[in-house]
């Protein structure tokens, strides 16, 4: 029989329970009911009658050394040490005591950062990397989502809204972010494909690879006058993924000129009421305006406001739009019908209705 110690690995994560707050673990699987106590707050009772009480508060997905510090103190001076971070990059304080509930809430805002975000408000964006970080993005993440944001800052701190609202960013149609089934989504487009730079690719690129990563096929081996391998590229079955680019940097499509973005409303995850819904597209093409985007800024809250004054409670922005039917959407916000809303996809029959009516 072996005497060899256990063997101790850092393969995959640790357990989960390790960082629970007591309270959570002493009553795991037995809680009963939550209350909403106000925007951003809320209480969870347990079958004990035990109860924890969570402060959400919205943050920058990508956050500093110093951001990252002001939470751990906040967290050790209110609530033993214990936060966690949505999906929507929402940072959420969890405690025993209500008491601390209002002066946690002073020092978050002392600091900048709004407490809301739950049941009818708009929650923080989540998004993917932007030029910071990603080398196929055809837009920004984090200085878009804070332009966004800044404009619907009330629509977080207010439970106003007629139901929840999920906005989404991603930078390119590879969508990092959930932009396929968020109420309204922002995301990148290039719109050129990708230049072949000849005399780069057998330099830097390994050409079965590149020829592989393409998932339509557009990219085809080739020979050059010298003997070279090479490729080629067939332009009518690109559809601007960046797969390329991802394994060749001799095949960049990043455009300043011609990258933008598009608004695609009407998906979501829940299966409340209606089944889960795929976002749809709203606005083709909008460019990059940066530092602010003010052209993209003002459709959202355009498309936010509509809703805000025309859907029935609790209806998502979705079963809005089921209800009043897609003309009567692109004619409330005033957003132009164009033929790129016409999805010429060949497989996009199986998604028609096939009803002979239509709803106005």
């Amino acid at each position: 029989m072996s005497t060899a110690p256990k063997r101790i690995t850092d393969i995959g994560p640790p357990r989960y329970d390790k960082y629970l707050p007591p309270l959570i673990l002493k009553n795991y699987g037995q809680w009963k009911f939550h209350e909403n106590i106000a925007p951003g707050i809320y209480c969870h009772v347990a079958e004990s009658g035990d109860r924890i009480y969570t402060v959400r508060a919205g943050s920058p997905r990508l956050l500093s050394v110093g951001t990252l510090r002001i939470f751990a103190d906040l967290a050790d001076k209110y609530c033993g040490g214990y936060l966690r971070f949505t999906s929507r990059n929402n940072v959420e304080f969890l405690l025993d005591d209500p008491a601390q509930i209002e002066p946690l809430r002073q020092e978050l805002q002392t600091f900048g950062f709004p407490v809301g975000g739950t049941n009818n408000a708009v929650s923080n964006i989540v998004h993917t990397q932007g030029w910071i970080h990603c080398h196929s993005s055809a837009t920004d993440a984090s200085g878009l989502v804070k332009g966004v944001m800044d404009a619907v800052y009330d629509r977080f701190t207010h439970e106003d809204l007629p139901a929840k609202v999920r906005i989404a960013v991603a930078c390119c149609l590879n969508m990092c972010g959930a932009v396929h089934c968020s109420d309204i989504a922002i995301l990148g487009v290039h719109r050129l494909p990708p230049k072949v730079q000849k005399d780069q690719i057998r330099r830097v690129c390994e050409v079965p690879t590149l020829i592989a990563s393409c998932p339509t096929g557009a990219i085809r081996p080739e020979t050059t006058a010298e003997g070279k391998p090479s490729v080629s590229l067939i332009e009518g079955q690109c559809m601007y993924c960046g797969n390329c680019y991802t394994v060749c940097p001799a095949m960049p499509m990043n455009d300043p000129d011609n990258d933008g973005l598009s608004i695609w409303v009407g998906g979501k995850v829940s299966n409340a009421r209606t089944a889960p819904k795929f976002s749809k597209l709203a606005i083709p093409f909008l460019p990059n305006h940066p530092p602010r985007w003010p052209e993209v800024v003002e459709a959202v809250v355009k498309i936010l406001d509509v809703y805000t004054n025309n859907a029935r409670k609790y209806e998502r922005v979705g079963e809005w739009i089921d209800r009043i039917g897609w003309p009567r959407f692109f004619q409330l916000t005033g957003i132009e019908f164009t033929r790129y809303h016409i999805d010429d996809f060949k497989h996009a029959g199986l998604t028609y209705a096939r009803s002979a009516h239509v709803r106005y």
